[in-house]
């Protein structure tokens, strides 16, 4: 595979002091135990609470014991028909309880998973299941029937299970369920038939520690996607450090505001969730008013999702405190969080959100703002801090020679710990550019304070030169976000016969609100050096976005 645990790369910098572990409570810089996978957390928890419900999907539930059983059978399934230890089983669905099953069926069986974001087209598809040589895959029936099927004859896959997301609840709210359920395929095994079959799990494969339980392909906004090679222990590492960080109690309901294909739902949410013994309620996929509704049904005490869902569930029409009053913590990551929109949410809703910053390649979380805190604002740029890294993290701030650079200059971040990945997979040029010993470069441009506090600025490759001055989106970005008309924005570079460069926002509006280009182009000028401000500003219905939330600049750069 690949790399592997590494001890710290630059044991005499002044990161390896680890600034931050004086503001981690006790209980945060407790040493942890994980277990070795999430199948081992899983079957604890259904010892433990087997009655306890441990997927709620609208008024669908299904107990540990009962999740645990069909998911047995799944795992049967998959062993009777041929998938071998460490073959590749892609899974292709939405937030619903065939995702989980699906998932714990394929660990159980001894499989890697590879999870697709299920809005990839053909040609996104098409690149996964070969460069992954996926054995097996799990959509739904109508991916199937409208294109996965002919994508899946040109290749290696040779098992194929559907769902239908009907299932499973009998109440689904029409504006997300809202389709037809269609004939079995003939050329598939359902889903669910197979877990209720009550197969029995093949013996002597239990996921272990090193081994592979993801490829997560990124997501393509800097390049063709390469598969991180996420370890059974990457994972279940940052799941124990969640549970335990936070401080919910056992058995509480974590609400999966972030997809399940995404690393970020994958560990904060179900990992998190099942280390904990809890509910993990799921609504199929996002939409502002489902999911304000599910926070009456279920009172979640957890979620985590970028920082554009809260900018939509905050703008939804009938959105009130009582939404939110069963919170105990919401986390943000993914996206970058204006500071304006933690304070316009605690003073509208309550909740004061906690900011995060990871990536695929350190299986989400390497840094957080811990509930004892609130993330401290850099006074000079604005920009709200991500969080602190963990006690058994070290994050440096490095210079293009990947040595450390003072508290306070800014470099690119640097990752070592046990949630960083071993590398990408059968991509050995990748690997090593990006984890030269071990330590992730993460490509995102940050600084950090001298007490430990992590700030991003931006990512390497977005940088704007505006003759000659280097101009970071996120800073622009941020302030357009304190404008009250403004719900989403986002700043790139454009051609400049004089500059070179010049800075250009897209922004959406709030609903209802009103505001030309003019107006918000002031609003940046009066507030930014004056090689900073946007020269142009385009006001458009929606930003582009991937599924997990992230605004694509790349699309915006060639937006007509």
């Amino acid at each position: 595979m690949g790399g592997g645990p590494v001890t710290d790369p630059a044991p005499n910098g002044i990161y390896a002091a680890k600034p931050w572990l004086d503001r981690l409570s006790e209980a945060q810089r407790a040493p942890v135990e994980p277990p070795p996978s999430v199948v081992h957390a899983f079957r604890a928890a259904v010892a433990k609470a087997p009655r306890h419900t441990a997927l709620a999907y609208f008024d669908g539930r299904l107990s540990y014991a009962e999740t645990d059983a069909l998911s047995d059978s799944v795992a049967g399934h998959l062993a009777a028909r041929g998938l071998g230890p460490g073959d590749r089983v892609a899974i292709m669905l939405q937030n619903t309880p065939h995702f989980v099953l699906a998932l714990l069926g394929a660990w159980k069986a001894g499989a890697t998973v590879v999870p697709v974001n299920p809005m990839y087209k053909a040609g996104e598809v098409r690149h996964v299941l070969h460069d992954a040589e996926v054995a097996a895959l799990v959509c739904s029936d109508r991916a199937w029937d409208a294109y996965l099927r002919e994508t899946a004859a040109e290749s290696p896959v040779r098992i194929v299970l559907t769902a239908c997301e009907l299932d499973l609840q009998s109440r689904g709210d029409a504006r997300v369920l809202g389709f037809e359920r269609l004939p079995q395929p003939a050329d598939a095994d359902d889903l669910l038939t197979v877990a209720r079959a009550g197969a029995e799990p093949p013996e002597d494969r239990e996921p272990a520690a090193d081994g592979v339980a993801l490829i997560s392909y990124t997501s393509g906004t800097s390049g063709t996607p390469k598969g991180a090679m996420n370890l059974h222990g990457n994972i279940t590492y940052n799941a124990e450090r969640q549970r335990g960080g936070h401080g919910i109690a056992e058995g509480a309901t974590y609400f999966a505001l972030a997809p399940l294909f995404h690393i970020t739902g994958m560990v904060c949410e179900l990992a998190a969730c099942f280390a904990n013994a809890g509910t993990l309620a799921l609504a199929y996929r996002f939409d502002a008013g489902v999911v304000l509704d599910a926070f009456l049904e279920h009172r979640p005490a957890y979620t985590v999702g970028p920082s554009t869902a809260f900018m939509a569930l905050a703008a939804h029409p009938d959105v009130s405190r009582d939404h939110f009053s069963s919170f105990e913590v919401i986390s943000s990551g993914g996206a970058p969080l204006p500071p304006a929109l933690v304070e316009k949410f605690r003073a509208g809703f309550g909740p004061y959100i906690r900011n995060g910053y990871g990536l695929t390649e350190c299986t989400a979380p390497c840094a957080s703002v811990p509930p004892q805190h609130e993330a401290p604002v850099d006074p000079a740029s604005g920009t709200l801090s991500v969080g602190l890294p963990g006690p058994d993290t070290v994050v440096r701030i490095v210079d293009e020679n990947g040595a450390d650079v003072p508290f306070g200059e800014p470099g690119e971040i640097a990752v070592t710990g046990p949630q960083v990945v071993p590398g990408y997979w059968r991509r050995a040029e990748a690997t090593q550019d990006t984890f030269p010993q071990g330590e992730l470069r993460t490509g995102d441009i940050g600084f950090m304070d001298a007490d430990g506090w992590l700030y991003v600025v931006d990512r390497k490759k977005d940088m704007i030169n505006a003759s000659g001055f280097k101009v970071w989106p996120r800073e622009v970005e941020d302030v357009l976000y304190g404008h009250p008309a403004v719900r989403e924005a986002a700043v790139v570079g454009v051609p400049d016969s004089y500059r070179g460069e010049s800075v250009k926002a897209y922004v959406s509006l709030r609903p209802g609100a009103s505001a030309d280009p003019d107006e918000l182009g002031a609003y940046c000028k009066e507030r930014l050096a004056a090689y900073k401000y946007p020269r142009e500003v385009e006001i458009l219905p929606e930003l582009p976005k991937t599924t997990s939330g992230k605004i694509l600049r790349r699309e915006l750069r060639s937006h007509p």
